[in-house]
């Protein structure tokens, strides 16, 4: 966006004036926005950062999505050294596939068997390993999500249209600033046969947080 834009950046009233592509001279930013961009600021000034590092990351993140996610777990499946990796290292795993961890919070994978299901909640609000599988979708950061996931995560995952056996342990998992959550979802029957684009097919964003499964071979495709 082109010219350069003003904003109020202090908390008394005065006017320091810093570039900001895409502010507009109108807009009022809260405190809490003010102190970001003040952050920035500094930062910047102390050449810990370049100006251009912040937009680029959240481009970068805003790029990924679910495919992404999907890819990895259809390696997992594919590969079992790369599993193994991926479970215990995920950072490591990720950066041999191109992933790059951005986010400063550490990502853990848990693997969905057939004896035990994991379902993903963030309780306190929204934390979700975007840099590898982008933006949260709206109902995980809804309160009702949240707050129900917890006490009745069978029930939460049945208006999913997921039912879990009583002979399946279903374990909550729950994110934090500095902890994230993926799941490594059960590989379904009869799919020995496909390469790894066919598996990653398969692979549907409810899966990866665990309100829903991998599909078939015959839904998928």
């Amino acid at each position: 966006m082109g010219g350069d834009h003003h904003h109020p950046h202090t908390d008394h009233g005065e006017h320091d004036h810093h570039d900001h592509p895409g502010l507009e001279d109108d807009i009022q930013l809260g405190k809490r926005a003010r102190r970001v961009l003040a952050m920035e600021e500094l930062l910047v000034e102390k050449e810990v950062i370049r100006r251009d590092d912040v937009p680029r990351l959240l481009d970068f993140m805003a790029a990924m999505s679910p495919v992404d996610g999907a890819r990895v777990v259809a390696r997992a499946w594919t590969d079992p050294a790369f599993k193994a990796q991926l479970l215990d290292d995920p950072r490591v795993a990720l950066a041999e596939l191109g992933y790059p961890l951005v986010s400063g919070a550490k990502l853990a994978v848990v693997e969905n068997t057939e004896k035990v299901h994991h379902l993903v909640v963030c309780t306190l609000c929204s934390c979700y390993p975007r840099s590898l599988l982008g933006p949260p979708p709206d109902w995980y950061k809804s309160f009702a999500y949240r707050s129900r996931a917890v006490v009745d995560p069978r029930g939460v995952m049945k208006e999913f249209g997921l039912q879990v056996g009583e002979e399946v342990e279903v374990r909550v998992v729950d994110s934090a600033a500095d902890l994230r959550y993926m799941v490594l979802p059960l590989r379904p029957g009869g799919t020995d046969g496909l390469n790894e684009e066919e598996l990653a097919a398969l692979v549907t964003r409810d899966s990866l947080v665990g309100v829903g499964v991998a599909q078939s071979p015959a839904v998928g495709g």
